[in-house]
């Protein structure tokens, strides 16, 4: 659980910066929790949500997004969509996309329509707290025929911002992505910065693109490892950090647990009062590493980002990457490479000079690759294209709330998202 002072911090913080954001019923939360429902303010706060407590613990992480979806858009004048990842906003989005018409049959009848992960008593408590709203769905309908391009801000034309429960790491492709398109024109705000499961900071400035987190002396025990010492480094602690230098965060986070290294590495952005503002730069255990390489995966997506722009009309979705090691005999005879599997939107294929051109853009980003490379000791990249909506499935197969990992380790993942290539 949150610390109290955190979630007054958050709700004065939002409050400051958009007046209408605790509005009553004027918040739509689209989280899947399947232990209980949860929010980022910390505590259930019923009236600010329009969307029911019981929708974010169905067994069905599909199920709940399109549950939780149906009831946002009942409230047209919605002022905060929330949302516990940036990929669950994606997702309920796209299951607008692929199912408007059936969504706003449902708005015009005041139903919930039967679907899989949707419990029969479920959907009978659910459905008794609608009704029929004609001119909601034909909104819905008229907003949707004409195209997707900023249809968040058009079907709730008084929303002041969106929250999301991370921003950075692996979710930052698709807050990028919301940001370009079906959210065009509105802030994202992300709360509080977490690790280990314990909170450590808060954003105080929500307006700015880029998350930075003030951490709070008294929520966790902290200590820092730099990143650039020159010797055995030794942690330091809050008052010994210097601006603009990145650490490893090693973490207590109660009297009594262990301490451990979380696996985050931080830069330090500044001070606020003298505590300081941290921006989350990557993650240690997301590397690719065939041969001591050591690629870090918010690099690998640079490189992966600047490929696909040279695809025309391409728009990378999502991917995975994983180490050749992981397929076994199936990865073939050559040397150790990296298998990348990607989702694009507007493009149906790939030459083999396309796919070359990531490759080619790992081996003038990283020197020591295009070394292993030259030396024939690491592999051809071998890029494979995976259908649409494959990484939703994923995320549902998976089953957890949290975040998907960008680098695959487990070869159960690897075996679902196999299945899904398509070249």
């Amino acid at each position: 659980p949150l610390p109290e002072q955190g979630s007054l911090l958050y709700l004065d913080t939002l409050r400051v910066a958009f007046p209408q954001a605790l509005a009553p019923q004027g918040t739509a939360l689209l989280s899947w929790a399947p232990g209980g429902p949860r929010a980022p303010a910390g505590w259930p706060l019923p009236t600010l949500y329009c969307t029911p407590a019981e929708a974010s613990a169905l067994p069905s992480r599909a199920a709940a997004l399109r549950v939780q979806l149906l009831f946002a858009l009942r409230t047209r004048a919605l002022h905060v969509l929330e949302a516990g990842l940036a990929t669950e906003l994606h997702d309920a989005l796209a299951a607008l996309r692929a199912g408007w018409r059936g969504l706003a049959e449902d708005l015009a009848l005041g139903r919930l329509s039967p679907q899989p992960g949707l419990p029969e008593d479920a959907r009978g408590r659910l459905q008794a707290l609608l009704a029929p709203d004609i001119a909601r769905a034909a909104e819905l309908r008229a907003e949707c025929a004409q195209g997707f391009e900023g249809i968040v801000q058009r079907l709730w034309p008084q929303l002041e911002v969106v929250v999301v429960g991370t921003a950075h790491g692996a979710e930052q492709l698709y807050c990028d992505a919301l940001r370009q398109a079906d959210c065009k024109g509105l802030p994202f705000y992300c709360p509080f910065y977490r690790a280990a499961g314990a909170l450590l900071g808060v954003n105080l400035w929500p307006k700015e693109p880029a998350p930075r987190f003030l951490l709070c002396p008294d929520w966790a025990f902290c200590e820092f490892l730099p990143c650039l010492a020159e010797e055995e480094p030794r942690t330091v602690l809050l008052g010994e950090l210097w601006e603009g230098r990145e650490y490893g965060l090693v973490l207590t986070a109660r009297p009594g647990e262990y301490r451990c290294r979380a696996g985050e590495v931080l830069r330090v952005a500044g001070f606020h009062k003298q505590c300081p503002v941290v921006e989350p730069i990557r993650r240690e255990s997301q590397a690719l590493s065939v041969r001591g390489e050591s690629i870090p995966e918010e690099r690998f997506c640079r490189s992966l980002c600047r490929a696909v722009g040279m695809w025309p009309g391409a728009r990378l979705v999502d991917y995975v990457c994983v180490e050749s090691a992981l397929l076994g005999a199936s990865s073939g005879a050559c040397a150790p490479h990296y298998e990348v599997f990607v989702e694009l939107r507007g493009l149906r294929d790939l030459s083999e000079a396309q796919r070359y051109k990531l490759d080619q853009c790992l081996q003038e980003d990283f020197p020591i690759y295009k070394s292993f490379r030259f030396k024939g000791s690491i592999g051809p990249l071998r890029l494979h294209l995976v259908g649409a909506g494959a990484f939703a499935r994923l995320r549902e197969a998976l089953g957890s709330p949290l975040p998907m990992p960008r680098v695959l380790r487990e070869e159960r993942l690897l075996q679902l998202i196999q299945s899904t290539v398509i070249s």
